[in-house]
């Protein structure tokens, strides 16, 4: 099977010019309430981006190891076994990425808002790892 990349690396680039733009508003001195329309902006491209992630983790892994060993696997499952796989650095940071987006349909206050913001500016580099990683053993 062909795995393609390209949804998770232009989700990936996504993450990462909304982070920019959330940088820069700060910096500037943005308004506050556009500040928070940004900041919501960058939750939505972190809630895409680990979506995808761990969809194409679970799918490459089940290209390689067979579809009956990952299918079923709870979250911290599969992640343990991407990580001995080499495709993840550390399997509590990305546990802390999934509680983090279990959270996002529950953004009612901006101190919530702030933190769900900070982790996924956090999740980009190891996005971007997991991404490297990726394009190195499945074949474009």
């Amino acid at each position: 099977m062909t795995i393609n990349l390209t949804p998770l690396t232009v989700a990936t680039a996504a993450l990462e010019r909304a982070i920019v733009v959330v940088r820069q508003a700060e910096v500037d001195g943005t308004p506050a309430d556009v500040r928070e329309v940004l900041q919501g902006g960058l939750i939505q491209c972190f809630e895409f981006t680990y979506e995808l992630a761990w969809k194409t983790i679970r799918r490459v892994l089940g290209d390689e190891l067979g579809a009956m060993t990952v299918d079923g696997l709870a979250r911290r499952e599969l992640f343990r076994l991407a990580h001995q796989h080499l495709l993840l650095s550390d399997v509590e940071r990305w546990m802390d990425y999934h509680q983090a987006r279990n959270l996002t349909s529950h953004v009612y206050d901006q101190a919530l808002a702030s933190s769900i913001a900070v982790t996924a500016m956090a999740f980009f580099g190891d996005a971007d790892e997991l991404l490297d990683r990726l394009r190195a053993r499945v074949p474009q």
